[in-house]
């Protein structure tokens, strides 16, 4: 039953939690199997579906609290993306979380915000989905500040500011979609504009959500809070937060919100289209301007969710489907990109990218790895992200979106320009004499790195196959 994808963590974490043992690490590790465990049922659910189990919806009453699940083939992906970025991040903060007490910490704020996203995209009405970004929102607001150092609390207390802030306007949101429908299930609420077409207070409360989920996803001109978070966070944080976490809180619901206004007015399609193309661009310029590498990929993750912001604005089952491709995407390679930054970090002691030059020598592994995510960013064929880039454009250009195809290509220009520019600051040129010493990282980050850039490569040159198992059926949600 799909319940299971939001019970079982949460009964995992709490039979952990009340065992005792003399030596907390006993603990931790039990807990680390149970996650382990958790991610690797979770992806094989997906890549081997069971029919009677994924035909099942559930219903669940807590006196007057009540929630319905459902999974689509949406949810499908994003339950896959969840699993994976998880898995990877579990066994990534092995090798950089030398403390227990911290590990065993952020072990269990994974459970939290793991229940909190599989809730998510699995929830069948406003309200519930409303609850789980908030649970999820806290798990991650706790993981950003995880070391209590300075940067750290600062950056979660900007996110608590945003996010407090979106929070109301998506409250303010649910409140006068249901005056209309009724109820809080999205079906009701689809009805209920379509049966209202130019209502100003419908109108209303859809601008209203679609600046609540801008906020969460750190669109531009609603960023302030992600480069901070992303660059002052615990290297697992940024790993976890960049590589699925904004996604769905943030993404996810803009793309449910897509799904119940149907064919989109012009006034929410000019919307959606301002603030990607301007997210692309603007993010894109400002990573240029970048000397630490977590700050860069920062700018990099505003740029690259334009791209799938400005798929859903195409209005089309096309652009649906590339935009849905690019959050999958965007989670493998974003987060291979922070594991390198988490590796070169631990390795040299500094994310300054002025600092270094020539690390492949030393680190070949890290920076073949971060070679193929950064032109997989760029769009850069054969790689992954250049076919769901592509199929974004061409949504674009078949909605005479003319302008905003341009400027989806020359982004990419400036892509390529940044991230070129960080592997050569970075793993190229001659080697710095502060480095002569430095050895590759250790099997917990190569590892994860080596299957994040196999996975690249192989929907890349797997695209056919893809686009006929995956995106045809995606599409056909719109």
């Amino acid at each position: 039953m799909v319940g299971s994808f939001i019970f079982v963590p949460i009964l995992l974490l709490m039979i952990v939690n009340v065992l005792s043992f003399s030596h907390k690490s006993k603990l931790h590790n039990i807990l680390f199997g149970f996650g382990l465990l958790t991610a690797l049922a979770q992806i094989a659910l997906v890549l081997w579906p069971n029919k009677n189990f994924w035909q099942l919806t559930a219903n669940y009453q807590f006196n007057v609290i009540k929630f319905n699940l459902a999974a689509d083939n949406l949810t499908l992906v994003m339950l896959l993306a969840i699993g994976l970025v998880g898995l990877i991040a579990l066994i990534v903060a092995r090798g950089l979380i030398n403390d227990v007490d911290q590990e065993y910490n952020f072990t269990n704020l994974w459970f939290i915000a793991l229940t909190g996203m599989n809730g998510l995209v699995l929830a069948t009405d406003i309200f519930s989905l409303y609850v789980f970004i908030e649970i999820t929102a806290v798990a991650s607001f706790i993981l950003i500040a995880l070391t209590k150092e300075r940067d750290a609390l600062e950056g979660a207390f900007k996110y608590v500011i945003f996010s407090s802030f979106a929070t109301v306007l998506m409250l303010a949101a649910i409140a006068l979609l249901v005056f209309f429908a009724g109820d809080t299930s999205f079906a009701a609420i689809a009805n209920a504009i379509k049966a209202n077409p130019g209502n100003s207070l419908i109108l209303m409360g859809l601008i209203l959500y679609l600046l609540s989920v801008f906020i969460k996803s750190g669109l531009i001109p609603f960023h302030g809070w992600l480069p901070d978070a992303y660059s002052a966070a615990p290297a697992i944080t940024s790993i976890f937060i960049a590589g699925i976490v904004t996604k769905v809180v943030g993404i996810y619901p803009l793309i449910r919100f897509v799904q119940l206004t149907g064919t989109l007015a012009d006034p929410l399609r000019n919307i959606l289209l301002l603030v990607g193309g301007t997210s692309i661009v603007i993010a894109a310029l400002s990573a240029l301007g970048q000397t630490n590498f977590k700050r860069l990929l920062a700018y990099s993750s505003i740029s690259q969710m334009g791209y799938i912001v400005l798929g859903l604005a195409a209005g089309s089952a096309l652009g649906l489907a590339g935009a849905i491709l690019h959050i999958f995407n965007h989670a493998v390679f974003k987060s291979l990109l922070f594991i390198n930054a988490a590796a070169v970090e631990k390795q040299t002691g500094t994310l300054d990218i002025d600092k270094m030059g020539g690390l492949a020598e030393k680190m070949p592994y890290t920076g073949a790895t971060s070679a193929i995510a950064s032109l997989s960013t760029a769009g850069i064929p054969p790689l992954s992200g250049f076919w769901s880039k592509l199929l974004i454009i061409i949504a674009l250009w078949n909605a005479q979106l003319y302008f905003y195809a341009t400027v989806a290509v020359l982004a990419s220009l400036l892509t390529l320009g940044y991230m070129l520019t960080l592997q050569r600051k970075v793993f190229f040129g001659q080697l710095e004499n502060a480095f002569y010493e430095t050895k590759e990282a250790g099997w917990q980050l190569v590892l994860p790195s080596l299957l994040l850039a196999g996975i690249i490569l192989g929907l890349g040159l797997g695209f056919p196959w893809l686009i006929n198992t995956w995106l045809i059926p995606i599409g056909k949600i719109l």
